[in-house]
């Protein structure tokens, strides 16, 4: 685990660009996701994206001389892919046919609000009143966007079944958070990312094969974008995007890191916004600004829990703002 001498002494500019794919990156791959399922059925491109980036970060620990994770290490792996990215990025993946990417995007930044709240149910601890401050904007942010018709004089909608895809996707990665903090995994970070990502691509595809995706899929109807959405999540999204925020996991404090939970939403409604001409109303933007403010306040008063989860290997699967991750 690098000291603090270690993390000042990193090169600025790696730290620059390692944040920049972080954000940029993460923030993006909303957008993708919503190219992607234009012709993709989505538990089938989420399966895809996720077994193959983790197949070939596997194969290449492997082959470096990385220990072999043991069987027990694999069924906490297979549990939280099943939590996270079977329950989280799949619903996420699934909801966008419904729900545009930038929308998709600030509804599941209230990880950190769910996060939060069943900790505290957990731990029977009453949080900091800055925390509880946040956590009622958070909610009031969320009822604001989700609710239907006009809310305080500001119109716009949300489809209410895309809509409860996304929040239940958010409690599916946090309960998959609070799980992989004592679940047994291997020492290494990487390692322990690459299997709960094959893991998990690996139930998505069978719950693809499930849901009768397969039936109903012909290649030969997947766009020429559909494909390079798929490879730019693989690539860019998650293996490139991981192997930054792990990166930044050594390079600097885990508070910074933590600021992509509520950029990741700006840079998705304003990449959705200039490249898919989705549509910014003044309700989103209302919203928008309330639970970015929220989740900015739960994560600053987190730091303590957040130095913590560094020191009990939190991966970046696992980390309490989650996304996107997607």
């Amino acid at each position: 685990m690098p000291d603090s001498s270690a993390r000042g002494a990193a090169p600025r500019v790696s730290v620059v660009l390692a944040f920049a794919a972080v954000y940029v990156l993460w923030g993006s791959t909303y957008l993708a996701i919503r190219v992607g399922v234009e012709t993709i059925p989505p538990f089938l491109l989420a399966g895809t994206r996720h077994l193959t980036a983790g197949a070939l970060l596997l194969a290449w620990l492997r082959l470096s001389g990385t220990a072999a994770p043991t069987r027990r290490h694999w069924r906490s792996a297979a549990v939280i892919g099943g939590l996270m990215l079977l329950g989280g990025n799949g619903l996420v993946t699934w909801a966008e046919q419904r729900v545009p990417s930038g929308l998709a995007a600030l509804i599941v930044a209230s990880v950190p609000i769910w996060m939060t709240l069943l900790h505290g149910l957990q731990s029977r601890q009453r949080p900091h009143g800055i925390v509880l401050l946040g956590l009622a904007l958070g909610l009031g942010g969320l009822v604001f966007l989700v609710a239907p018709g006009r809310v305080a004089g500001v119109a716009g909608h949300v489809d209410p079944l895309g809509a409860a895809a996304l929040l239940s996707a958010a409690l599916f990665w946090a309960i998959g958070s609070l799980y992989s903090r004592k679940a047994p995994l291997p020492s290494s970070t990487l390692l322990a990312t690459a299997m709960e990502m094959t893991a998990g691509g690996l139930i998505l595809l069978a719950t693809s094969t499930a849901a009768g995706e397969w039936r109903r899929f012909s290649f030969a109807a997947v766009s020429g974008r559909s494909l390079f959405a798929l490879g730019y999540l693989i690539v860019a999204g998650s293996l490139l995007g991981f192997t930054a925020y792990i990166y930044l996991l050594g390079a600097t404090t885990p508070a910074r890191v933590s600021t992509y939970a509520y950029v990741n939403p700006v840079v998705a409604m304003f990449l959705g916004w200039v490249l898919a001409g989705e549509v910014v109303t003044l309700k989103t933007l209302v919203a928008a600004s309330i639970i970015v403010a929220s989740v900015a306040l739960i994560i600053r008063h987190d730091t303590r829990r957040a130095s913590s989860a560094r020191k009990e290997n939190v991966t970046p699967l696992r980390a309490a703002a989650g996304a996107r991750r997607q």
